[in-house]
This record gives structure tokens, C-alpha cells and sequence, in this order.
């Protein structure tokens, strides 16, 4: 079952997903996360405090409103548009990631907040 999430950068707020895989069940266990984050092209990427290694859906194949989390750096990856490695308008991770989950809603709202710094991730109160 996915678990639905709150994504948080400035002003802009986010609903997203994360997928029944062992390693988006150990994003969510590591909830809330908040951390300073890094932009490349039209993604946002931040180390999070989980180990591990590529899986099932590991991949360079990424939609826009992905969510990727890339084993090397132990980090959380968001994809809203095009990357330094795009050919087009849909991105291209630096290395392959495990798909964790999904934005819904439009992430490209997210180039309006690329002057940020810190992302706010946690489980979506659904009470």
C-alpha cells in the first residue's frame, strides 16, 4: 500500500506518494525528514538517513514527478523537469535510482522555489 506524503519548499506544499517497496518502506520510516538540498537542472536531491542498495526498480528511465532515491549518495532525488543529461523535456538521473514514488499534482510549480534551501518530507495527516 502507498503511503501518502507532504512535500514542503517555501512556500510551495506538495502532495506525493511513496510506493510498497522495501526501500520506500524504509524512506517512510525514517519520516520526517527535513534537510538542506541540492538543485541539478530540475531536481532536487538531499542525502536521507537510509542505506540502501539498487532494487527491482532500479532504473535512468524517470517521468517528470518521480521520486527517485539514488543509491550511491544515499539520497532522495525529486525529478520536475529536465536535467543537465535530458535530450528533451523528461529528465535523466546522473545514475540509475530506485523509484520510491511519485508527486501528485504538478511538480513543476517546484521551479518557482529553486532559490530555497531546505525541504520539509513527511507522511501526509490523512485524519
Amino acid at each position: 500500500m502507498q503511503t501518502p506524503i507532504t512535500i514542503k519548499v517555501g512556500s510551495i506544499e506538495l502532495d506525493g506518494e511513496l510506493f510498497d517497496t522495501e526501500t520506500a518502506k524504509a524512506i517512510v520510516g525514517s519520516l520526517p525528514i527535513e534537510r538542506e538540498f541540492s538543485v541539478w537542472g530540475d531536481e532536487f536531491y538531499f542525502e536521507i538517513p537510509v542505506s540502501k542498495g539498487p532494487d527491482q526498480t532500479s532504473t535512468t528511465e524517470v517521468k517528470v514527478g518521480d521520486i527517485g532515491y539514488w543509491p550511491p549518495g544515499r539520497a532522495l532525488a525529486i525529478f520536475f523537469g529536465p536535467t543537465p543529461m535530458s535530450r528533451g523535456s523528461e529528465p535523466v538521473p546522473a545514475g540509475k535510482v530506485n523509484l520510491v514514488g511519485r508527486i501528485i499534482g504538478d511538480p513543476k510549480i517546484l521551479r518557482s522555489v529553486k532559490g530555497e534551501n531546505r525541504i520539509w518530507v513527511s507522511r501526509l495527516n490523512t485524519a
